[in-house]
């Protein structure tokens, strides 16, 4: 670097992984005359670039794209023999398509989009016994999936309602029948709970069963006294 010289007077870093150095070598093969000395300059670099890149060393091997970086950084105005096609600036930089995002409004986005799928195949049900049936389905499911991502406990009416509005009012079913007989029940019970209240439960003695270092205690650590057998040894003495 010379005196007075600054990085705002310097070029711009083309590729910047690999840095300014390997950009000046670049620019020096592109003014050696000989072809084949260019491409043997240009091999010795791209093993130079292996060494200096821990970013190439993670990836897979793939010596095409470091030769298509080489061009890049030399703006494509590299002339060698190239052991790959030769890149054009029309296919390197070419823009990916752009994806649209769904369009699809949901309604009740705290259900799922899945949910309104399945209103409408209940809504296809000619049989009213299968529409009532529907619908308790459709009311664990929302129960399920609400209470996943939400603490408090979302009411069967607040369900009810949601399925009827969903549906146009053709889902319908009374809330005092659905709360008389749980119709709304979670698919899925959280079994925390249960473990835990297991786990306590292995905890204490079964029954019959006491500690045995209470027994000990109480029992003084002797066997009880057996009368008959003492009367049994004295009348063979006497004998």
């Amino acid at each position: 670097m010379q005196i007075g010289e600054y990085n705002s007077e310097r070029p711009d870093i083309i590729l910047k992984e690999y840095g300014r150095n390997v950009q000046k070598l670049v620019e020096y093969i592109k003014t050696v005359p000989s072809i084949e000395k260019r491409t043997e300059l240009s091999y010795t670099l791209i093993e130079l670039i292996k060494q200096l890149t821990p970013s190439i060393k993670e990836q897979p091997d793939n010596p095409q794209r470091l030769w298509d970086d080489l061009y890049i950084i030399a703006n494509f105005s590299l002339d060698v023999n190239n052991p790959y096609e030769i890149p054009t600036p029309e296919i390197v930089f070419k823009k990916p398509m752009k994806m649209e995002y769904p369009k699809n409004d949901v309604r009740f986005r705290h259900y799922g989009k899945n949910i309104e799928k399945l209103v409408k195949e209940a809504l296809k049900k000619d049989n009213d016994q299968e529409r009532q049936e529907s619908i308790i389905y459709l009311g664990k499911l929302m129960k399920t999936f609400y209470g996943n991502w939400n603490k408090e406990t979302l009411d069967d009416s607040v369900i009810l309602r949601d399925i009827q509005a969903m549906s146009g009012g053709a889902l319908n079913m009374t809330i005092e029948k659905v709360r008389e007989d749980n119709l709304f029940e979670k698919l899925y019970k959280d079994t925390k709970k249960k473990t835990s209240m297991r786990g306590q439960g292995d905890q204490q003695p079964r029954q019959g069963q006491g500690n045995g270092n209470q027994n000990r205690h109480q029992g003084g650590g002797h066997r009880p006294f057996n009368k008959n057998k003492n009367n049994n040894f004295r009348r063979r003495r006497d004998q």
